[in-house]
Order: structure tokens, then C-alpha cells, then sequence
């Protein structure tokens, strides 16, 4: 029968014991933010938050975030006439508007992709 382990001076008990001094809460709480995946959709609620304060009223039920890979903004567009719109003539303005809206994010491009949703 096995030994039930119940004293903290057992090296085989479950219960560890911090070494050095104790770490702060913000540090604890973004690892655990990180292994869970919460920091990504926190990242993805500013994004489109972003981009739905630059695009405008008339815009928004047709346009969509996808994602913010390696710097470059994908954003999801219902129809084709659409993507050349945005793509040849308001890309410049919507890239400076994004970069201002958010400062500590690096994004250094936007690709319009077709979608239907």
C-alpha cells in the first residue's frame, strides 16, 4: 500500500514553494493571458475597434477584420468593386489612420481579401 505524502519537507509532496522573491501579478496574469490565448482576442477587439472607427457608418456592415499577421492588416470585403476601392485609393489613408489609432502596434501594410459572410 502506498504512502500517503503529507509533510512539506517530503521532496516527493505537491505543494511547491516559491524560490526567490515573489512575482509581480501583472507578470503572472500575462503568461497565463498568453497559454490561454486571451491576449489574442483582446489584440483582435482593438483591431476591429480600430478599424471600425477609420472606415466609417456606410463601410462597416461590408468590411471586416481577418487578422494582424507579421504586420500586414487583413481585411475581409464583400464585394470586388470594393476591394479596388480600397485597395487603389483609400490604402495610404486607412494604413496612417491605423498606425495613429494604434501607436504601439506595428502595421506596416493592409491586404483587402474577398469574402462573403
Amino acid at each position: 500500500m502506498s504512502k500517503l505524502k503529507t509533510s512539506s519537507t517530503d521532496p516527493g509532496f505537491a505543494m511547491s514553494t516559491p524560490e526567490g522573491p515573489p512575482e509581480n501579478l501583472s507578470d503572472v496574469l500575462g503568461r497565463l493571458f498568453a497559454a490561454r490565448g486571451w491576449g489574442r482576442v483582446s489584440e483582435r477587439m482593438r483591431l476591429e475597434q480600430a478599424w471600425i472607427a477609420i472606415i466609417g457608418e456606410a463601410l462597416i456592415p461590408q468590411t471586416r477584420v481577418l487578422a494582424l499577421r507579421r504586420g500586414v492588416l487583413e481585411i475581409e470585403v464583400k464585394n470586388a468593386v470594393l476591394i479596388q476601392e480600397l485597395a487603389q485609393f483609400q490604402k495610404r489613408k486607412l494604413l496612417a489612420a491605423m498606425r495613429k489609432q494604434l501607436p504601439g502596434t506595428s502595421i506596416t501594410d493592409i491586404k483587402f481579401r474577398p469574402g462573403v459572410w
